[in-house]
């Protein structure tokens, strides 16, 4: 059974990121609630991709940034900023998920997760 809870401000985290990768013009963000999944290791996953090396480690990096400043967090952990092919965020209760578009087309987290609620955002024009 699941569970260690980093914070009481999950969907503060979520949201944060969310806009964050908006302002970043991420492609593609999608949000998983995963919290009625029990196998589940975390409530959310916040995915997107980007078009370049450069986005990806652009987009990861302001998340890191802003979910700091605004909800005072650091992530229990952090990887893929070597090859920014695929970066992961880990807040414990929320996971984001950083992919170059090849990479994200590759792993499908979206279609392996399809039991969970799934919202689309739109990408800021």
């Amino acid at each position: 059974m699941r569970k260690r809870h980093q914070s009481d401000n999950t969907e503060e985290i979520q949201q944060v990121v969310v806009n964050t990768m908006l302002e970043k013009q991420g492609k593609d963000i999608v949000s998983l609630n995963l919290k009625k999944i029990h196998t589940a290791v975390t409530d959310y996953f916040v995915i997107c991709h980007g078009n370049s090396h450069t986005q990806v480690d652009a987009i990861a990096n302001h998340i890191l940034d802003e979910v700091h400043k605004k909800c005072g967090v650091k992530p229990y952990n952090k990887e893929g900023f070597e090859n920014s092919e695929w970066i992961l965020i880990d807040y414990v209760d929320v996971v984001v998920h950083v992919f170059l578009d090849s990479t994200r087309s590759f792993y499908q987290l979206e279609k392996l997760w399809a039991d969970a609620e799934l919202v689309r955002y739109q990408e800021k024009e």
